[in-house]
């Protein structure tokens, strides 16, 4: 099965310290793979270079099957991805953020009405439906981002952190929301601290530390939290140099 998101051996250095260093990691369709790491593991930086906004130094990203730098229009209508901050305009509300990014995804006003309606009823938001971006509180403005993120059903999806601000109510709807969208065949990659979350929702679990892969956690096992501070001593035993990633 051909990846939908891929970074393979790449590395990426900003001026003061390295950030990716030989990382690697494949997305299958209809697949949910979660990076966990601590702040500063290279997390989101992998995934600024799967959506085009890093040019890595060395090695090859494809985001369905073509360089993130590279991806036609049509291409980037498949994609969602939600990173650092929600893109959402402060004026509009939340309908008029989702159906803008809708329509912005190339789906047509019909479509992207219904799409609209449909994804602020699985996202819980219908409340504040008429509410400005700007009145909202951090978990809901969080909710609206990843609205607009997916309300296009696209075929890759990058999340980073999608639960942060979350109470337990917006994590299970957005963790419905995910598994929904790999059952229809997305290829879905989430990043997270929370190990006991990521668990209940990914198919895999790969750990990340010093900008890299350093080794994979069964979903659902025992001890995960032991086997992933394992795994980072045994990285830090391997390279200990604190100060490559980012």
């Amino acid at each position: 099965m051909t990846a939908a998101l891929e970074l393979d051996r790449v590395s990426h250095s900003f001026r003061t310290r390295g950030a990716l260093d030989d990382f690697s990691i494949v997305v299958h369709p209809g697949e949910v793979v979660a990076m966990i790491g601590f702040n500063g593991a290279g997390k989101t930086t992998a995934m600024r270079v799967l959506a085009g906004r890093l040019r890595p130094s060395h090695g090859t990203a494809r985001l369905l099957g073509r360089d993130p730098h590279d991806v036609s229009g049509r291409n980037a209508r498949r994609f969602g991805h939600l990173i650092d901050a929600p893109l959402a305009h402060p004026d509009l509300t939340v309908t008029e953020n989702v159906r803008s990014a809708a329509r912005l995804h190339g789906l047509d006003r019909a479509t992207a009405a219904g799409a609209t309606t449909a994804v602020i009823g699985q996202l819980a938001l219908e409340p504040w439906a008429d509410a400005r971006s700007a009145a909202l509180s951090q978990g809901n403005r969080q909710r609206l981002g990843i609205a607009c993120a997916t309300v296009h059903s696209p075929e890759a999806i990058v999340l980073d952190e999608p639960t942060s601000a979350l109470d337990p109510r917006g994590v299970v709807v957005v963790r419905d929301l995910i598994r929904a969208s790999a059952a229809s065949g997305a290829a879905i990659l989430v990043s997270s601290h929370h190990l006991d979350e990521v668990s209940r929702v990914a198919d895999r679990i790969v750990v990340v530390h010093g900008g890299r892969v350093v080794g994979a956690l069964e979903p659902g096992s025992t001890d995960l939290e032991r086997r992933f501070f394992e795994l980072v001593h045994d990285a830090d035993t391997r390279t200990p140099d604190p100060e490559r990633a980012s």
